[in-house]
């Protein structure tokens, strides 16, 4: 049985916001978080991951993914940058 992995959408909220939201999932018994941004919030995700490794011990980066989106009215679509991070808590 796998686990079910947390998602966290960044957005415009402090990067502290979602630190604390970070730190609740591994605090309930998460081993893994991923942490999910697309456009400007791209350098909140990575500011949010630094700070909960630094903060938490215990915590690593496994993964960085990045991608494109397209996004808006069909006709009028343009490309949205996306990261997802997945920060792990080693025992």
């Amino acid at each position: 049985m796998s686990e079910e992995i947390p998602v966290i959408l960044i957005g415009r909220k402090p990067a502290m916001n979602y630190v604390a939201a970070v730190a609740m999932q591994f605090n309930s018994g998460s081993t893994l978080v991923l942490l999910r941004a697309r456009g400007r919030a791209i350098s909140t995700a990575v500011t949010t991951a630094e700070i909960v490794r630094r903060m938490l011990p215990g915590v690593e980066v496994e993964n960085i993914s990045i991608g494109t989106e397209m996004v808006g009215e069909p006709g009028q679509e343009r490309p949205v940058s996306t990261m997802e991070i997945l920060l792990v808590k080693k025992a």
